[in-house]
């Protein structure tokens, strides 16, 4: 393997997805991975869980206040709490029966990043800094393969279903997808910077995960052969499962832990020395040439799936563990 490879083989299989399906990714890549990867699966349905109600809100000057219950789990992964509570949203319409639900964010301070002991941690997760972060609109759920059809006119994912993730885009598709989407409703839509990403993910925690200190496939679509900590083992889905299927997390934000990695607006820097701390992206100077995918997905260990974990392809990387969410740019 020549120094490059050995180079990027170590970003992937600092994924969580173990060295035989890294050394398929590096070789095949593109479309061949995804075949290789989705070859002689066995597919399990999606959980029974039916997908949270539609917002009743209109626009950002017009929102509805949605109902949610989170979970936390303790090392164990047993369940300690289910708090409820209340958030405002509105829905995005794209079509006559396809909408985005949006989630309104509160402004707050966060420590992004991970500390030193927690397991699983690279280097480029650090140093932790407090970042002040103004609120904002983000998706609800990860973009569905409806949404992106109902906007683009196509659907490239492997797994099909209407209400699962659109996969196999890449960052210049989705930030296509959010310039088409701008023109078509008249608000300006964009990625998140990785800020307002992990800032949405914790939703005030500070633990590995939104939910705790570890996490199971209960409450997540990751690949369930290996554990974190003390949580126990799972099972592995082998594919997308429908957004909405796992409980959200207390900013009422569903799979922000699996599904499909999301792409964020900045560039690959190696590591939080210099970053910005008002919640903006950071897209000048370190590699341009990559950009940032966060949360972890399907095929992920549960360690590739923390709130910190960061993941380094080329812009024009896709594969069916890539989609996106999309954040609403303040008038």
């Amino acid at each position: 393997m020549d120094p490059a490879c050995n180079s990027t083989f170590g970003v992937v299989t600092q994924m969580g997805i173990g060295r035989q399906r890294a050394l398929q990714i590096l070789g095949l890549g593109g479309v061949g991975a995804i075949a290789a990867i989705a070859t002689n699966t066995l597919r399990t349905e999606n959980p029974g869980r039916s997908r949270p109600p539609r917002t009743a809100g209109s626009s950002p000057d017009d929102l509805s206040s949605v109902d949610i219950e989170s979970v936390n789990v303790d090392e164990t992964g047993t369940i300690t709490a289910r708090p409820s509570g209340q958030v405002s949203a509105f829905r995005e319409t794209l079509s006559n029966n396809v909408g985005l639900d949006m989630v309104q964010i509160p402004a707050g301070e966060f420590v992004m990043g991970s500390p030193a002991e927690e397991a699983g941690r690279g280097d480029n997760e650090g140093p932790q800094r407090t970042v002040t972060v103004p609120s904002f609109f983000i998706g609800r759920f990860q973009v569905t393969q409806a949404q992106y059809e109902a906007v683009m006119g196509q659907n490239p994912s492997n797994f099909k279903g209407a209400d699962r993730p659109v996969e196999q885009v890449s960052w210049d598709d989705a930030v296509a997808f959010c310039e088409k989407l701008s023109g078509l409703v008249g608000r300006t839509y964009r990625l998140p910077s990785e800020a307002e990403w992990e800032y949405a993910c914790r939703a005030k925690t500070t633990a590995p995960f939104n939910v705790g200190p570890t996490i199971t496939t209960d409450l997540a679509n990751y690949n369930g052969n290996e554990s974190y900590g003390n949580g126990p083992k799972g099972i592995f889905r082998e594919e997308t499962t429908d957004v909405g299927s796992f409980p959200p997390n207390a900013f009422g934000l569903h799979d922000m832990h699996g599904n499909v990695y999301e792409w964020c607006q900045d560039v690959w820097h190696e590591n939080y020395e210099g970053a910005p701390t008002d919640g903006s992206a950071w897209v000048d100077g370190g590699d341009q040439a990559q950009r940032m995918l966060r949360g972890g997905s399907w095929i992920n260990h549960p360690v590739g799936c923390r709130s910190a974990n960061r993941f380094r392809p080329p812009g024009g990387y896709f594969s069916d563990i890539v989609g996106f969410r999309v954040v609403l740019v303040p008038a």
